[in-house]
Formats: C-alpha cells, structure tokens, sequence
C-alpha cells in the first residue's frame, strides 16, 4: 500500500454541471472534477492574480472578495477544497515530485468543515494550471467505477488505475491525484 502523502492546494468555486446522457448511463448524476471542462471554475480567474502557487485560491473569501469586486455571481456555485497527492505520475519515468509556482504566494487557510467527495485524476501537461480531467473529459468514467460525482472512491484506486495505465489514451500527462472536497461557504 502507497502512503497517502496530501499537500493542501486551496479552494475552488465552481459550476457544477449534470453528467452528459453517456455518463449517465454509468451512473454519474454531475461532475465535481477539478478540471474546467463540463464544471467549469466561477470565471476565468487567472487573470485577475489573485489565486495562489497552485492556481487555486487560498482561501473562500479570496474568491468572495473577486466576486464582489467584478460583479461575479457565485449564486450558482458550489466551493470546493482541494489536496493533491505530492508526486505526479509520468508515463516513461513513474512518479516525480512538482513544486508549486514559487514566485506566487501561497498561504492555505485550513476549514475544519469540509466533506471528501472522492479522488480525481487531472492533466498537467503545461505544468501550472489544472488542465483535464479523464474521467469526465474523455468519458473514461464509463469504462472506470466511479461515484455519481463522476470522482474515484480511494487515492488507492486512483493510484493503481495510473499505474496500470488506464489513462494513457486519454490526455497527456502528466497526471496529479486530487482529494476533492465539498465545503460550505464561511
């Protein structure tokens, strides 16, 4: 068994989306990826630099304050936290460690309440930014046992389905084992 290491990365508000018909089928309900492709984050935040060395936001109220300051509804959203496993998985040399962007300031606020959702696997083939999630952008959810949140039940799951190659086919890596939240707003 592989030592579940987490790294807090920071919080996330986004606009959960029903499954598309296919994923249903697998019985996924909506999509808590950490990926923007089906639910997508509450704006295009990078350009405003507020968001911390893991493109995430360090804290709910870092996002409240955005909202506030450029008219952005959050009525709609749902606010997740995030933690990600501390090795990416490359295809030809396995697991290796990442680091945070260093030049921007990262200061996690830590909630006691918060509810785990499941495991998401994510590409980051430019090395900063979440880019896909396989599971829900390339369907691989109707081939791989999946929650109705179209997440894996266990960083064990996650771990030896990269292992076993099941997402090669999918994106290019390299690939980051997410813990995804649900938190209430604070």
């Amino acid at each position: 068994m592989v030592e579940q290491r987490m790294i807090p990365v920071g919080y996330m508000a986004k606009i959960i989306r029903p499954a598309p018909e296919a994923l249903m089928e697998a019985g996924v309900n909506d999509i808590y990826s950490v990926s923007n492709c089906i639910s997508e984050a509450f704006t295009d935040y990078i350009k405003f630099w507020k968001h911390n060395g893991y493109w995430f936001f360090d804290s709910p109220q870092i996002i409240q304050q955005l909202a506030q300051e450029h008219s952005i509804d959050l009525t709609e959203t749902k606010l997740f936290y995030y933690e990600v496993y501390e090795l990416e998985f490359h295809q030809d040399t396995k697991w290796k460690p990442f680091k945070q962007e260093a030049s921007v300031e990262t200061n996690i606020f830590k909630l006691n309440s918060k509810k785990l959702e499941g495991y998401d696997v994510v590409t980051f083939f430019a090395g900063n930014s979440p880019e896909y999630s396989p599971l829900s952008c390339n369907g691989l959810a109707k081939e791989i046992k999946v929650n109705s949140h179209c997440l894996l039940s266990s960083f064990e799951d996650a771990y030896q389905l990269l292992e076993q190659g099941k997402f090669t086919n999918s994106e290019p890596g390299p690939y980051r084992i997410f813990s995804v939240f649900f938190s209430e707003w604070v």
